[in-house]
């Protein structure tokens, strides 16, 4: 595909999820304007709240200073004057690398991959710049860099991948291909297998996040009630928390992912959620946060076996995209091996990464799981699981019964007449045995055909009791 084209294809698309995402955000927040404010409404405000709302939702730290008005209406202390807010709801940024990742795809298959990021992230950074320079207002602030590099990085990085990724697997005449040369088939083999491996132990760690989180909703669901009744939130205020909590929703599986694997989360600073203990002291009054449990048994840290688990099954899927052979080499499977296991801790030190920040004063400027004990854990739990199920003998006795099975299957079609002649005679038994088994045959098919009457003689012979056909005495 002509280059200009692919770049004009990939500018759309940058335009389009940015277009879509702000959208997302803009729709409710008009509606909270209409039905909640009303004609008192300050609708100038309506676009810097939306656009503020999408930079915390792309890793944009937002400073917020509340006026002193508010502070005497509410009774806050002049040290809550001033804080920021760095939690970012990460159903936005997910939605905006999903979009960028098939984006960087399409154009490494068009064959100009570069072209097609490099357009797109031009695009989305111009985009960011307009978003920043027009959201400013005396409450909310942010640095110019991180509103404008931010949202840039949550587009280019994944449309990177897409693109090699896709060009790894198609080819692309080009800078990856020229890499891929340089290595054995063997290392790509490994490459290849670990790739599908680390696919699956980030899709099973996101997996039990999201399953120990629906268990939790319903176990602590009364928690939320009380949590949301003790608001006093009229009908408006109850669908602003609960899209609030969908926002939310990616960033809490990742906290519970963390809590499977062991290392746990915070919910402010000096506090621990985890299988091992939990220790928390007063945390916000935000009905989600119900969710979060406020005593463990130290049963629950067999919940990180689920993980050896996922390891143990994308080890077998790794296995099951290697050459098999009489033996196996050992190079595919250490590369794929460490491919999963290190591509594994760094994925998850990313997300969790993007599930940690600061969501208000004091002890709230520290919440969410640590990155680097995430990553530890999850790298050595999908290592220990992907090794089992890698280096594993592969049962060759099993294999040996299921050839010589095979070749019996074979000799039987071949005697049922299903191979060519030439092959039935060079596999016969020796010629003696085939003519007695033949004459043999013969016989006992003549006689068979021969008519019979009911005295016992044949009817070629009935007139002649000495004949052929005679009953013997």
């Amino acid at each position: 595909m002509n280059r200009l084209l692919v770049s004009l294809l990939s500018a759309f698309d940058a335009l389009i999820v940015v277009a879509v995402g702000l959208a997302i955000v803009l729709a409710p927040v008009t509606l909270v304007w209409v039905f909640g404010i009303g004609g008192e409404a300050d609708w100038a405000a309506l676009w810097p709240a939306s656009g503020t709302i999408w930079q915390l939702g792309h890793f944009v730290p937002v400073t917020i200073s509340l006026p002193t008005d508010f502070l005497v209406l509410t009774g806050l202390s002049e040290d809550a004057a001033s804080f920021s807010v760095s939690l970012a709801p990460l159903a936005l940024a997910v939605f905006t690398a999903a979009f960028a990742y098939r984006s960087g795809g399409r154009a490494a298959g068009a064959g100009a991959w570069l072209t097609g990021v490099g357009s797109g992230t031009l695009v989305v950074a111009a985009l960011s710049t307009v978003i920043a320079l027009t959201t400013a207002t005396p409450v909310t602030e942010v640095d110019l860099v991180a509103a404008i590099a931010s949202p840039t990085l949550v587009f280019v990085l994944p449309a990177l991948l897409g693109a090699v990724v896709r060009a790894w697997d198609e080819g692309d005449d080009g800078l990856v291909d020229a890499i891929s040369e340089r290595f054995s088939d063997e290392i790509q083999d490994g490459v290849d297998a670990g790739a599908r491996g680390l696919a699956v132990s980030l899709a099973g760690f996101v997996g039990l996040g999201a399953l120990l989180l629906a268990v939790m909703f319903v176990i602590r669901g009364g928690e939320i009630v009380a949590l949301t009744q003790a608001s006093h939130a009229d009908l408006l205020g109850v669908v602003v928390l609960s899209l609030g909590a969908l926002v939310y929703l990616p960033t809490l599986v990742v906290w519970f992912g963390s809590f499977v694997a062991g290392p746990g989360f915070a919910v402010g600073a000096g506090t621990a959620v985890s299988p091992a203990g939990t220790s928390l002291g007063v945390i916000p009054g935000i009905p989600v946060l119900g969710v979060v449990p406020e005593t463990t048994s130290t049963w629950m840290l067999l919940l990180a076996l689920l993980v050896v688990a996922v390891g143990a099954f994308a080890g077998w899927m790794m296995r099951g995209m290697l050459p098999v052979g009489s033996a196996e080499p050992l190079r595919p499977r250490v590369t794929a091996l460490a491919t999963a296991a290190v591509g594994s801790a760094v994925g998850a030190a990313i997300l969790v990464w993007a599930a940690h920040g600061a969501l208000g004063p004091d002890r709230l400027t520290d919440v969410g799981p640590s990155p680097a004990g995430v990553a530890l854990a999850v790298g050595l739990e999908i290592a220990i699981g992907a090794a089992i199920t890698l280096f594993a003998p592969r049962g060759e006795p099993a294999i040996a019964a299921g050839a010589v099975a095979d070749a019996q299957e074979t000799d039987r079609l071949d005697y049922l007449g299903f191979a060519s002649s030439e092959e039935r005679e060079a596999a016969s038994p020796p010629a003696v045995d085939e003519r007695e088994h033949v004459d043999l045959a013969d016989e006992e098919t003549e006689a068979f055909e021969r008519p019979f009457d009911l005295s016992g003689r044949d009817a070629e012979g009935a007139g002649d009791p000495d004949g052929p056909g005679a009953s013997p005495r």
